[in-house]
């Protein structure tokens, strides 16, 4: 028996009369005065462009965005609280570079340590941080590898938690855009945190130094890094019209470079892609034949929202297929998988998704399991 193939004709501005429909022209990415960089959809994780995104390079302060993961990780967990105070170690009080100016044997509150980790970039604050959730700063490395491995950040290997120079410490833009993502879709409560423009400590006032904060409305996040091995990096997000890109520059030549560079890999993301949400989670697409079941029907639709990254000009244009299990038989529980949808054309597939229950069937009677098999038998034979 062929696979059961429904045509979805009206879901959402995807149509099946658009199959021959002229591709959209869309020009080459901007070339980036930089070692690395790449554009990714924080919502799907689709990359859009990207040039050296898996070369493994130093990520000075983005080396940061990991240790507020895992910071915003175990805050999720219960494991430590925002209000924690959190007692500055003689290691915390003397690190160099970018600092908030916290004072050795003094307890801090932990949100107060995130502000100047996230806002100043204080390699103090943020080796304060790593000690109270891992009791060391070596020990929060190992935690850094962990998580970065469960992420699937292949490029990445970190000594320490601020990024301060260290053979044998490296990332790419790819895994920095993987963990900045994971920040704003698994953690949206703390997001605000990055793009503060300033925070005061100790009678101490500093900017962010995300210079897109100030010049571009949109921007929210998330991190700069320096050192004179990585040169000025910028990891920056922003939203307009409900899409939402991520953008990693590392390598460029100075302060203006960085937020010059990934303005234009943003303004180019916004102009020709956007994120469409096709199907929302538990919208039902179909009542499937249900075989020996108490119901002849069970509803079928999605466990999570369906979305897909589409050029501008093509979002109204695709069609889309759902191809059933050709037999579907009771008992059913909820969430089990019972075909997918294709979104896309023969020589162009965007996105293949799995549908499934949305409600449990229990398998019915000895004497309905007993004529389902019969009338199935005999459709099988035609």
């Amino acid at each position: 028996m062929k696979r059961l193939l429904i045509i979805l004709s009206v879901f959402l501005g995807i149509t099946t009369n658009a199959v021959h429909a002229e591709p959209s022209l869309i020009p080459a990415p901007p070339e980036l005065a930089a070692s690395s960089y790449i554009l990714m959809d924080a919502y799907t994780g689709d990359i859009l462009v990207s040039h050296n995104a898996d070369e493994k390079l130093p990520p000075a302060s983005l080396t940061k965005l990991m240790t507020a993961y895992i910071t915003e990780y175990e805050l999720a967990r219960g494991d430590i609280s925002v209000d924690d105070k959190v007692t500055i170690s003689e290691k915390a009080w003397r690190m160099k570079g970018s600092r908030t100016f916290v004072r050795e044997g003094t307890r801090v509150p932990l949100m107060t340590l995130m502000q100047g980790m996230i806002v100043q970039s204080g390699n103090d604050a943020t080796v304060a941080i790593a000690e109270h959730i891992a009791g060391s700063e070596s020990a929060f490395a190992d935690l850094m590898n962990q998580h970065a491995k469960l992420l699937g950040m292949k490029g990445s290997h970190f000594v320490n938690a601020t990024g301060y120079p260290a053979d044998d410490h490296y990332s790419t833009a790819h895994d920095i855009a993987i963990v900045a993502r994971a920040t704003i879709t698994q953690f949206p409560e703390n997001y605000p945190l990055y793009a503060e423009k300033y925070f005061t400590y100790n009678n101490i006032r500093q900017p962010n130094r995300n210079r897109l904060l100030w010049r571009d409305k949109s921007v929210d996040g998330l991190k700069t890094g320096h050192t004179e091995a990585a040169g000025f990096c910028l990891a920056a997000s922003a939203v307009r019209n409900g899409t939402r890109l991520i953008t990693v520059v590392m390598g460029t030549k100075s302060d203006e470079a960085r937020a010059s560079e990934s303005q234009k890999l943003l303004d180019y993301g916004f102009r020709y892609y956007e994120t469409r949400k096709l199907y929302s989670r538990g919208q039902v697409v179909n009542d499937a034949r249900v075989w020996g079941g108490s119901q002849n029907t069970v509803k079928v639709g999605f466990a999570d929202d369906v979305l897909v990254t589409l050029p501008r000009q093509d979002a109204d244009s695709l069609p889309a297929s759902l191809q059933m299990n050709p037999e579907i038989e009771a008992p059913i529980k909820v969430g089990d998988v019972l075909g997918k949808i294709v979104v896309g054309t023969a020589d162009n597939i965007v996105l293949e998704r799995n549908v499934v229950a949305l409600e449990p069937v229990e398998q019915g009677g000895f004497f309905k399991r007993m004529f389902d098999k019969i009338k199935l038998f005999f459709m099988n034979l035609f």
